[in-house]
């Protein structure tokens, strides 16, 4: 009998990629400077779900004291200011290097923040009700499926708390994310797409010996309804853009939600 081919651990893969991401000074793993944590310390600060378009003020609840967890939020960038703002911080990400910027920005800052590696659908080390908000930006593209990662966000948090979360518009995977593919806008993929599945197996043979992480676009059914499944409220939404693909001069290329655990 022929020996099967070994199945990848897209989690242990994605792991690997990030890392490399680090080193490859990917603009999502760039920590913020000291400007932006001495601005949070009074007060003034901005963050984002998404690329482009700021999270609005009147999302958030008052932060100091407030339990927070960014799921899946490593690189240095949300975490820190959160932190900075009075709010006690945890960053969960399943990355060590981008973990290790989140360590550097509180160190040079003297802030305190919690760090926790792992995978995004399983957050038992957190027991039921630990938190006030979860911050989740753009980042369930790199995860398989996303019901786990609603309902165990759901769980986690305290009646009353809030699931701030990003994500991508199913029809950037619906004509490919390589750049040839977005500059002729030709639908090309179904949803829901993987990498895995969906592309051609030279491409990802290419992507893997890059490096590259590895993506999946999910429906609007499992972004948006699998919320409201898991027992979330959703009371704000917004769209955003992704400036480098040609898509967004037509359609927007981001999901933004507010929802709440009643």
């Amino acid at each position: 009998m022929p020996k099967k081919e070994p199945i990848l651990n897209v989690r242990q893969y994605n792991r690997y990629a990030w890392n490399q991401q680090v080193d490859k000074k990917n603009p999502f793993t760039i920590p913020v400077t000291q400007d932006v944590i001495a601005a949070a310390r009074q007060g003034d600060f901005s963050v984002l779900l998404t690329e482009i378009r700021p999270v609005p003020r009147g999302w958030f609840p008052p932060l100091k004291g407030l339990e927070l967890l960014g799921l899946a939020c490593g690189g240095g960038q949300q975490g820190p200011v959160f932190a900075a703002l009075g709010a006690h911080v945890t960053i969960f990400d399943n990355s060590p290097a981008q973990l290790e910027q989140d360590r550097m920005v509180a160190k040079r800052e003297g802030l305190t923040i919690r760090l926790v590696e792992g995978d995004m659908r399983d957050l038992s080390i957190f027991p039921d009700g630990s938190f006030d908000l979860i911050f989740h930006p753009v980042s369930n593209v790199f995860c398989p499926e996303v019901g786990p990662v609603w309902r165990e966000a759901f769980r986690v948090l305290c009646h009353g708390g809030l699931l701030l979360a990003g994500f991508a518009n199913p029809i950037y995977y619906m004509v490919g994310t390589h750049a040839d593919e977005q500059e002729t806008l030709q639908i090309k993929y179904s949803i829901p797409y993987s990498d895995l599945e969906s592309m051609d197996p030279k491409d990802l043979e290419v992507c893997i010996e890059e490096g590259a992480p590895l993506e999946f676009g999910h429906s609007l059914t499992d972004l948006l309804g699998g919320q409201i499944d898991a027992g979330f409220v959703i009371t704000g939404f917004y769209e955003d853009i992704c400036p480098d693909s040609p898509i967004s001069k037509f359609h927007p290329t981001y999901i933004a939600t507010r929802a709440i655990k009643p």
